[in-house]
């Protein structure tokens, strides 16, 4: 049986067009459509980034924050590229963080997950991980978001989806999934976009 080419290997458009706008992942296409359909940020927000490596999401945020803002970006692996003075990157477990490591900007308008298991192949099972993660970082941004701030976790399409959209409407006024055009056709992430943190 011939060996599948791996969807992923190949650069496309998208990674093409991030490295050339000094972005170290594709990805930073899928916030700024985010970012565009449901206005995540303004100047002077504070943003907590959970799973920010490579460092786009953490870079866009940035550029949409400006200096007044305050970004946290946190991560077991090391950044890409640099961030700016008003940006503090910590390298540790996201769901480990203590109040007074991850209280630096806090509370924070904004929290971003774009976290994903490492698959296995398993389509079950990388769903359930992928729902596992999912929620951990939306109990962070329970505990660390500001009220009528907003939230923004990637999730793999599975039955647990409707679990993680009625936690969603438990902690924030609305909430929607978004299915970025950047997104690969043989993907099943889809994000959910959660605004207005109840107090």
């Amino acid at each position: 049986m011939p060996r599948r080419k791996n969807p992923y290997a190949k650069p496309d458009h998208f990674t093409r067009a991030a490295k050339d706008a000094g972005y170290p992942a594709r990805s930073v296409f899928k916030l700024e459509e985010i970012d565009r359909r449901a206005r995540l940020f303004r100047s002077g927000m504070r943003v907590l980034d959970l799973g920010a490596a490579p460092g786009s999401w953490s870079l866009y945020a940035l550029t949409r924050i400006g200096l007044g803002g305050r970004l946290l970006a946190v991560d077991l692996d090391a950044l890409a590229a640099p961030l700016p003075p008003n940006a503090f990157f910590l390298q540790a477990d996201a769901f480990a963080l203590d109040d007074e490591m991850a209280g630096r900007f806090a509370p924070y308008d904004v929290v971003l997950s774009d976290m994903a298991p490492k698959t296995t192949g398993n389509r079950p099972t990388d769903q359930a991980r992928s729902f596992e993660l999912f929620m951990r970082a939306l109990a962070v941004a329970a505990r660390l978001g500001a009220r009528g701030g907003s939230f923004v976790g990637k999730i793999f399409m599975s039955d647990d989806l409707p679990l993680a959209r009625a936690e969603l409407r438990r902690h924030y006024e609305t909430e929607r999934l978004v299915r970025p055009t950047g997104t690969r056709a043989v993907s099943t992430e889809i994000f959910a976009v959660a605004q207005g943190k109840r107090p």
